[in-house]
């Protein structure tokens, strides 16, 4: 972590640490080269276009889920750009094909749909066919696509094998926060199921969810697992991470402003698990803070709430030091990714500013005010 100065930083902020995101993003490119892929940032997870002249750097792209996300890329990126979308609405279709080089559907119906309009564009667009292998190891519904009655990918039995010679690639997304041993299983599964397919294709794209960056993580299987795979079906291969990208590089600063008792002691915070940190809620999950312990693990324990009239606005119980008091500021971690891109302004609630960090030096990149939370509604 970079020397931030968190007290002097606007409350509440989200903060990037630029030198901790081009860790990550060498990782990246280590890969990239080593295996001889390509990785794209996907930008569901993190759309920070600020720091796109940094991701350009050592990646080959990104890869969006709508019209407005495809735009942003082409438009501050301008690298590669792919497309996946669950379904396609004609009325976008036509700017779609403007920017994006890749776009990928969920059905054989979807491509027979907008065939006609992809051959017409002028140029080259490559399209794919996005699978579901039926398998995953991901223990939570909501974030697993593969679960049974999914929407997302085509299966075998659906496969509708006349237009199959049609197409330029494959593409599954199986994973989430999930290891390069989960891949090896899952690619056996791919294979056997969608082997056959494979030798028409110019390309197969393994999709997100690998945590790359993270510690621990065998990058060096994720390698041979890719290079063992184009060799093996001389095909281009894709990954497509968000969360390994800026993985740990990020922080939300927050200010106490009041403490309340009701059978337990309540910090309230101008920060929002429901507006600022949804995933909290969503996954859930507990987000560390700097300096903070478990439960009873330090002399002083709190609940931790934000401002809304939500009853559960409730971020998780800590323990800390010395007693907590209006103003003191506390630093959440890992808050780089699905924040910025899943905040709202529930309750009116202000959105965090936005700060990017290098070295020594912070500089404020956004604020929200009042007109950002009337033009939403």
């Amino acid at each position: 972590m970079s020397d931030i100065k968190f007290r002097n930083i606007p409350s509440p902020s989200y903060v990037i640490d630029e030198e901790l995101l081009e860790e990550n993003l060498k990782t990246l490119k280590y890969v990239e080269e080593r295996a001889g892929c390509k990785i794209l940032l996907a930008l569901k997870a993190f759309s920070m276009y600020c720091e796109f002249p940094l991701v350009r750097k050592y990646l080959s792209g990104a890869t969006a889920s709508g019209l407005y996300e495809a735009r942003l890329a082409r438009e501050e990126m301008d690298k590669e750009v792919h497309i996946y979308s669950p379904a396609y609405d004609m009325r976008d279709f036509d700017e779609i094909i403007g920017y994006c080089d890749h776009i990928i559907f969920n059905s054989c119906a979807q491509w027979e749909k907008f065939r006609d309009k992809v051959k017409g564009a002028g140029r080259h667009i490559e399209c794919g066919l996005r699978v579901n292998p039926e398998y995953s190891e991901i223990e939570t519904d909501i974030y697993n696509p593969c679960f049974n009655g999914s929407r997302l990918g085509t299966t075998l039995s659906n496969i509708d094998e006349s237009v199959i010679s049609e197409l330029d690639g494959l593409h599954f997304h199986t994973m989430c926060e999930q290891g390069a041993d989960t891949l090896a299983r899952t690619l056996a599964v791919f294979e056997e199921k969608f082997g056959k397919y494979i030798p028409y294709m110019k390309w197969v794209n393994f999709g997100g969810g690998h945590h790359i960056t993270r510690r621990g993580y065998d990058v060096e299987l994720l390698i041979k697992l890719i290079k063992d795979f184009k060799a093996k079906y001389g095909v281009e291969v894709y990954l497509e991470p968000g969360e390994a990208v800026a993985l740990n590089c990020g922080y939300l600063v927050a200010t106490v402003l009041d403490v309340v008792k009701n059978g337990v002691e309540t910090a309230i915070l101008d920060a929002s698990a429901a507006c600022h940190m949804p995933d909290v809620l969503e996954m859930p999950y507990r987000p560390n803070i700097i300096g903070a312990g478990e439960p009873n693990e330090k002399k002083y324990t709190y609940r931790l709430g934000g401002p809304t009239c939500l009853a559960g606005d409730v971020i998780g119980d800590y323990s800390f030091d010395e007693p907590l008091k209006s103003g003191d500021t506390l630093v959440f971690c890992d808050m780089a990714i699905y924040t910025m891109v899943k905040n709202n302004t529930f309750n009116g609630m202000k959105l965090p500013s936005i700060v990017t960090w290098r070295g020594s030096e912070g500089k404020v990149i956004k604020h929200f005010g009042y007109e950002d939370f009337k033009r939403r509604i």
